[in-house]
């Protein structure tokens, strides 16, 4: 079977399977899809919480970008965990290189147990950097908060703040 689509994940591993580059692949795959993939960082977690994050250096990252993206040209990329500037700016940099237009953020800054995985600067640089290249983007509510500055407690505040981040 032909995959409908190739798909490269740009994303944090988590090695309990449940969220980034797994979790991202599995979804692909179900999809009948192809996913290819960046890793920005390596996590030891499980579903109580997030025990170590190790950093992927931002050439590795724009390494894995270009050349996977050179033999196998993705039709959409998907973008996870990035938790540095330099890793948001390398991201960039390759995504501008290789000219793909279909692209999915999804702006991890907190793990489910509530640890922060994105400093402030990265914040930054992802809300005014990034989230401009993205035709979609996929915050949770706490995310969305960060993102927009506005407290979201009901469905009114939920559209204030889409309407914010369309801006």
């Amino acid at each position: 079977m032909k995959p409908k689509s190739k798909i490269l994940i740009i994303a944090g591993s988590d090695s309990s399977g449940g969220a980034g580059i797994q979790a991202d692949i599995k979804t692909v795959t179900a999809l009948g899809s192809y996913a290819m993939t960046a890793i920005t960082a390596i996590t030891s977690q499980n579903t109580t919480g997030v025990k170590t994050i190790v950093p992927i250096s931002p050439k590795e990252i724009f390494n894995q970008i270009i050349f996977t993206s050179k033999d196998i040209k993705p039709d959409a990329i998907k973008i996870g965990m990035m938790h540095s500037t330099k890793v948001i700016n390398s991201v960039i940099k390759s995504l501008d290189s290789i000219k793909i237009k279909k692209i999915v953020l999804d702006p991890v800054m907190i793990a489910k147990g509530g640890v922060k995985l994105i400093d402030d600067k990265a914040i930054r640089s992802l809300k005014f950097k990034l989230i401009k290249k993205a035709i979609l983007i996929t915050p949770n509510i706490p995310e969305a908060e960060i993102l927009t500055k506005i407290k979201i407690r009901n469905k009114k505040d939920m559209i204030f703040a889409a309407y914010k981040l369309l801006k």
